[in-house]
Order: C-alpha cells, then structure tokens, then sequence
C-alpha cells in the first residue's frame, strides 16, 4: 500500500462526518482518512505538497459515487486558509508524519535503511534538499539543528565528521550520512542510532515545524461551530506545538495568575477531546504508528 492511515475509525467517528458538508485533508498522503470522508458522503478540499500523493489520491479516488465531490491540490496545508477563500468547514484532518511511500522510496532519501541520494524533501520542486542542508550549512547551525530537531548528545561529533568528511568530497548518499552518524556515536545498545540525526535533517529541509502553530489556528478559524480539528503527531516536538496550540484555544481566563480576580473576560472558542493513542493491536499491524498520538479540539 501507499500508505496506511493510522487511527483512521477513530478520525472518522471524531469528525462525525455529514453528507454534502465540506471536510479538509490538510496531508492527503495516500488518502486513507480523505476515502474514509468521501465514503461517508462528504466533501473534500486535499492539500499535499507531495505530487505523488496527489496522484495517487486521484488514482484512488477515481469512482463514480466520488466524482465531483473532491478537490485536490498541491500546497502545503500551511497555506489552508488561503486554499479555502472563507469557506468554512465541518472537520478537518492533519498527519503530521511522513507516509510509508516517502520512506519506503528510496530515491526520496528519507530513510536511513536504504541507500539513495541524500533528498529528503516533501515536495520535490522544492529548492532546498539534504544534500544542500549536510553540505553547505556552517557548523553552527548543522549543531542547532540535530540538538533542537533530533536531541542528539553527540550532535558535536557528528558535525566534527560532516565538516571533515565534506573537505575531501560531498556526502552524497544516505548511506554515506547514516555510516557517518554510527561512526560519530559510542557504540550502546542502540538498533538505529543514526534515527535522530535523519529526523533532524528531515525537519529542516521541509520547515516541519516553523508556523505550525499558526496553521492549527488557521485550520481552526476555517471550522464552523461544532466542527472538529483532529491532529495526528509523531514526535516530541510535535506533540509540544500541537498541544500548546489546543491549549491557547481551549483556554479562559487569561489573567496574570497573581491577579486576585479575572478582568481579561476571556472566552475559549475551542472544547478539547480526549487524547487517543493507537491499540497494541493497531500496533503490532502497522509498527509505524507506534509513536502516533492523535489530539482534537472542538469549536464551541
């Protein structure tokens, strides 16, 4: 398969999806949540910045009960509320995570367990690649980057290795950056100890994080009253921006806490859901969604 979607029933009964009503997709991927929308009668806008999501979404989403009830469009989800010109919406859906097609493919150079040229990148129009980000970023920010994105300890000996290793010729390859990574890292009880460091370099070439905390609020002006947001994350880092987010949404009172009494007349505009997390089950057919969590909010 493309891809498969995690936690894909439990989407489906938080977004409680109604006929002819108007869904997002912000990561279309291969359309396993989108399907699940469109099955139920609704209406779908698709954003992916991947053109081989888009294609495959079109290939999958090629039946007569579906025609005319879909828009799909390449575009980061980022830029949603440009892409939606003040419709409102009824839910929308966010996997954070990169599909099992991009890691699988090993001309995207995502994975460290297969060798391809050092890429990388979500979209593949895009300027900036991993060969660019391991090649040509100072030491300074090559540090900045695995310690913040990856928390790697041994960022400084991996950074040694890189700026030594890429006088004498390029690294090129994912294999040459993963053999780079083990070499820089004591050896431990440790399966994939060059893990971090990917998620790392991943995270920069395609601006994971920089305004997601803005595109969740976007995405949330966009629903209409009762609407719900639901967001899948995968890492620490995600977790963090996605919950922050929720919270500043969910939240009254705003006040200094050293007030004696509220004056700010704060109101929350959003009612958080219970926190979801994948079954042993859903793990044991699909160990890629082990590390998943799944938050959503309502718009009251």
């Amino acid at each position: 398969m493309y891809h498969i979607p995690i936690l894909a029933d439990k989407i489906t009964d938080l977004l409680k999806i109604q006929k002819d009503k108007l869904y997002l997709d912000g990561t279309l991927g291969g359309g396993g949540h989108s399907e699940r929308i469109l099955m139920a009668g609704g209406r779908l806008v698709g954003i992916d910045r991947d053109m081989d999501a888009i294609s495959e979404c079109e290939r999958r989403f090629d039946k007569k009960e579906f025609e005319g009830r879909f828009e799909l469009i390449k575009d980061n989800f980022k830029n949603a509320k440009d892409v939606l010109q003040d419709r409102k919406l009824s839910g929308a859906v966010l996997d954070l995570g990169i599909s099992s097609h991009q890691i699988d493919d090993p001309t995207r150079g995502m994975s460290y367990r297969f060798d391809g040229a050092l890429d990388m990148r979500m979209d593949k129009d895009a300027p900036l690649s991993a060969f660019d980000v391991i090649n040509s970023y100072p030491e300074d920010r090559l540090l900045k980057i695995l310690f913040e994105y990856g928390d790697e300890k041994f960022s400084r000996n991996i950074v040694r290795n890189i700026l030594k290793s890429r006088e004498s010729k390029p690294i090129a390859t994912t294999k040459e950056f993963a053999e780079l990574v083990r070499r820089s890292i004591p050896a431990k009880n440790e399966a994939h100890p060059e893990k971090r460091a990917f998620q790392a370099i991943r995270i920069e070439v395609n601006n994971e994080l920089r305004g997601l905390d803005k595109a969740i609020k976007d995405i949330f002006d966009c629903l209409e009253q009762g609407a719900r947001l639901c967001i899948l994350s995968f890492h620490s880092l995600e977790h963090k921006i996605v919950k922050s987010a929720f919270n500043d949404l969910s939240a009254g009172c705003i006040c200094d806490k050293a007030l004696p009494q509220c004056v700010c007349t704060h109101m929350p505009v959003g009612r958080l859901l219970k926190k979801v997390v994948p079954s042993k089950d859903e793990i044991e057919s699909n160990s890629r969604s082990a590390s998943a969590t799944l938050r959503a909010i309502e718009k009251i």
